[in-house]
């Protein structure tokens, strides 16, 4: 058991622990995920914020997902992200170029924005990407016959920012 990790330092209104790395005695995701409290992968999740149709800043999500090994991808089409499984997706697109599907690892995208645009970073600071987690689940791998948690999220659309709205603390009235 590990004590909590303290809050990200300035985030507005994070209201579940996310650790930027796991604690000091855990040396891989597997161990970190193994650490966290719940018989099942979905109470683990909610112990670290992710629940089906919250709000979540996509750095965390990032953070999330690589301190846990979680599989978090963003959906850029609603029905897409609503209608199918993550699964029928990637069998899909296999052969389609990573940067043309209607999906990507929430760690690619951010690795791309950032890659594309240097400024991006410090545009999070002031404007949260905020994402609506639409899918929780898991993963069969049959090489290895193991399965892995992955959460689907919802990019919002560029109609949707309100500039003059703390996109944070909509996320908590959402939540409540």
């Amino acid at each position: 058991m590990h004590a909590p990790t303290p809050l990200i330092p300035g985030r507005k209104g994070n209201t579940y622990t996310t650790p930027g790395t796991p604690p000091f005695y855990m040396d891989d995701t597997a161990a970190a995920w193994n650490a966290l409290r719940g018989a099942t992968f979905l109470e683990k999740l909610t112990l670290i914020g992710i629940e089906r149709g919250r709000t979540v800043d996509i750095r965390d999500l990032a953070a999330i997902g690589r301190d846990y090994g979680i599989g978090i991808y963003l959906f850029f089409e609603k029905d897409l992200a609503t209608t199918r499984t993550l699964e029928e997706m990637q069998e899909e697109f296999r052969d389609v170029p990573e940067y043309e599907r209607p999906y990507v690892s929430v760690a690619r995208f951010l690795q791309f924005t950032k890659e594309n645009d240097p400024s991006f970073a410090r545009t999070l600071e002031e404007f949260p990407l905020m994402i609506e987690i639409v899918a929780i689940g898991e993963i069969r791998n049959p090489a290895t016959v193991t399965t892995t948690p992955f959460v689907t999220g919802l990019m919002p659309f560029l109609d949707e920012f309100d500039i003059d709205v703390d996109p944070t603390a909509q996320s908590q009235e959402r939540n409540r």
